[in-house]
C-alpha cells in the first residue's frame, strides 16, 4: 500500500467582483473553450528561476581543535552547494509586485523572473512568511506589466471551474482545467495543521509552486502550493491558497512591511469532534473549543473563557485553530473581529481587538561571548510575540533557545528548548544563563523542557 506524500507547490489569490457566469449557448463558445481567459490571463503568470546556496552537511569533527591538529589543517568544512529552484509567480500589480511560495524563492540569494514575452527581470523577497507559504517579491525597473485582478475567495463554490496555470516540471507555460473540489482545507487533509486551503482537481504538478488558480473570468482565486500523491505527479487532489490571504500579503507589501504581521489570538483550540459535541450537548460538531487562553489573550480581554466554543469569525464559520487564524489573518492587525461564542446553551456575538503579540517583558535576546563556555549560544526571554514565533505553548515561561550555536549544539541543545536550571541554579532570564554559564566549574548539568518533556543534560567540561 503506497503512502500519500505531500509535495509543495505554490500559488496566488485575488478579490474581485464575480461576474455572471453560464453555460455555453452555442456550439461557436463550445469550440472556443478557455482560450479568452487564457489568453487574457496567461500573460501575468510568469517563471521563476532562483539559486538557493545550502550548507553541506557539517561534521563534529571538523570544529574539534584535536582532529584539525591531527590531519594537519585538511579537515576543512565541507562547501556550500547551490540548488537551482524552478517554480511559477504571478504579477500582481502594473508596477511588479508578484506573488510566489516561500519554499520557491524565500531562501534564494538570486532570483530571475521570466514572463510569457520572454522579458526576463531580477526580483527581490521584499515580505514572505514560511508558516504561510508566501513570499511577495519585488521586479527590479518593472512597468506597465499585466496583472491578475485578486477575487473575494470567501465567494469560491465547490464545483466552480478553475484553471491551474504554471510552468510544470520546466516544460514552458501550461494550462490545465478541473472544478474546485472543496474548501477550508486544513489538518490531515494537507499534511499541514496550520494551512488553509482551497482544494481543486486541476492538475498541478512540480514547477507550479506560485502558479496562478483563476476562475472562468480570469480572475485570481489561489496560489497553487501543494498536492496529495502517491507517484510525485498529480493525481487529482491539488490545494492553493486563498486569494484574500494573499490580498492582505500585498497590502502589507505595498506599505513597506518586511515581515508578515497576523493578528495573535492568544488561544489553543480544539477542533470539535462528535464525542466533544454530545458532551456539550450539541446535536452537530461545529466550531473550534477553546482549551487554553494567555492571560493577555483579546479573546479572554473580550470574556471568552476555556471550554467556550467559536462558531464564527466575522460571520464565516470556524472548524479548526487553522481556519480561526485565516480569518484573524485576513481581517489585519489594527481593526477588530466579531467572534460568535457558545457557552452552554447562550449564543453571543463579542467584538475582539486583532492585536500584535505583546513583546513584553522584553525579550532581552542575548548571545553569548567567548567568557562563557557555551560561546554563540543565543537565547530569549519568553513573552507572547516569542511564543507565537517559535510555537511555544501558551503557559510557558522563562528562557528559550533561539539558535544553540556551535557549542550549544554539541552539548544537546536545540532550538526551542527551554532551559529550567543549569547546575541546579533556576534559570529566568537570559542574564541567568550567562551567569550560571561563566564560571560552571568541571561538570554542567542543564535542566530544559524540549516537546513538553523534561530533559537533563550532563557532560564534564
Amino acid at each position: 500500500m503506497f503512502r500519500a506524500t505531500l509535495i509543495a507547490f505554490s500559488f496566488v489569490c485575488a478579490s474581485a467582483a464575480i461576474a455572471e457566469t453560464r453555460v455555453p449557448q452555442s456550439q461557436a463558445e463550445i469550440s472556443l473553450g478557455f482560450a479568452p481567459v487564457v489568453k487574457e490571463a496567461s500573460p501575468a503568470v510568469v517563471n521563476i528561476y532562483a539559486k538557493i546556496v545550502r550548507q553541506g552537511r557539517s561534521n563534529p569533527f571538523f570544529s574539534d581543535p584535536f582532529f584539525q591538529d591531527f590531519f594537519g589543517g585538511g579537515f576543512a568544512e565541507p562547501r556550500p552547494r547551490v540548488q537551482n529552484s524552478l517554480g511559477s509567480g504571478v504579477i500582481l500589480s502594473a508596477d511588479g509586485y508578484v506573488v510566489s511560495n516561500y519554499h520557491v524563492v524565500g531562501t534564494a540569494t538570486e532570483i530571475r523572473v521570466v514572463t510569457t514575452d520572454r522579458r526576463e527581470y531580477s526580483a527581490q523577497v521584499v515580505l514572505g512568511d514560511k508558516e504561510s507559504d508566501i513570499a511577495i517579491l519585488r521586479l527590479e525597473g518593472a512597468e506597465d506589466l499585466p496583472f491578475l485582478q485578486l477575487r473575494d475567495s470567501d465567494h469560491v463554490e465547490v464545483g466552480e471551474l478553475a484553471l491551474a496555470i504554471g510552468n510544470p516540471f520546466g516544460v514552458g507555460q501550461t494550462v490545465s482545467s478541473g472544478i474546485i473540489s472543496g474548501l477550508a482545507r486544513t489538518g490531515a487533509a494537507t499534511g499541514n495543521a496550520r494551512g488553509y486551503f482551497i482544494q481543486t482537481d486541476a492538475a498541478i504538478n512540480p514547477g507550479n509552486s506560485g502558479g496562478a488558480l483563476i476562475d472562468v473570468n480570469g480572475d485570481l482565486i489561489g496560489i497553487n502550493t501543494a498536492i496529495l500523491t502517491r507517484s510525485g505527479g498529480s493525481n487529482g487532489i491539488g490545494f492553493a491558497i486563498p486569494a484574500n490571504l494573499v490580498a492582505e500579503f500585498l497590502r502589507q507589501a505595498q506599505q513597506g512591511n518586511e515581515s508578515f504581521v497576523s493578528p495573535w489570538a492568544g488561544m489553543a483550540g480544539q477542533h470539535m469532534s462528535a464525542d466533544i459535541a454530545e458532551s456539550l450537548g450539541l446535536v452537530i460538531p461545529l466550531g473550534v473549543v477553546i482549551s487554553d487562553l494567555h492571560p493577555l489573550s483579546p479573546l479572554a480581554e473580550a470574556g471568552l473563557r476555556v471550554g467556550d466554543v467559536v462558531t464564527h469569525v466575522d460571520g464565516d464559520e470556524v472548524n479548526s485553530p487553522a481556519e480561526m487564524k485565516f480569518r484573524m489573518s485576513v481581517a489585519g492587525v489594527g481593526g477588530t473581529s466579531v467572534v460568535t461564542r457558545l457557552r452552554g446553551d447562550e449564543n453571543a456575538e463579542v467584538e475582539v481587538a486583532l492585536i500584535k503579540a505583546p513583546d513584553h517583558p522584553a525579550a532581552e535576546e542575548t548571545t553569548l561571548d567567548d567568557q562563557t563556555v557555551m560561546p554563540g549560544l543565543t537565547i530569549s526571554r519568553i513573552n507572547p510575540a516569542v511564543i507565537a514565533r517559535m510555537g511555544l505553548v501558551l503557559s510557558q515561561t522563562g528562557v528559550v533557545v533561539v539558535d544553540a550555536g556551535r557549542y550549544g549544539g554539541r552539548s544537546g541543545l536545540r532550538v526551542g528548548d527551554v532551559v529550567n536550571s543549569i547546575n541546579g541554579a533556576r534559570i529566568e532570564t537570559p542574564g541567568d544563563v550567562a551567569d550560571a554559564l561563566t564560571d560552571p566549574g568541571r561538570r554542567l548539568t542543564l535542566d530544559i523542557v524540549r516537546g513538553g518533556r523534561s530533559v537533563s543534560l550532563r557532560f564534564r567540561l
